[in-house]
């Protein structure tokens, strides 16, 4: 799915950046590329649920505060 087939808030960067990570940090912690969290983070597309709760426990926030539909 892409960014103007998904209209959701994303606030991984802010999460991420709060934390102190670096993309590669973040996509070490879950275990996907680099590449992976750059896409997700500029709204590429949407990551699939398996992959949204692990940056949700990676970054110890709910998947709710990363991502919510916009209305």
């Amino acid at each position: 799915m892409t960014k103007d087939e998904a209209p959701l808030v994303n606030r991984l960067r802010e999460h991420r950046a709060r934390r102190g990570l670096t993309q590669a940090d973040l996509a070490e912690a879950v275990g996907v590329s680099r590449k992976t969290i750059n896409t997700v983070e500029n709204r590429v597309f949407v990551p699939s649920t398996v992959l949204a709760l692990k940056l949700a426990r990676a970054l110890d926030v709910t998947v709710h505060e990363l991502f919510e539909l916009d209305d």
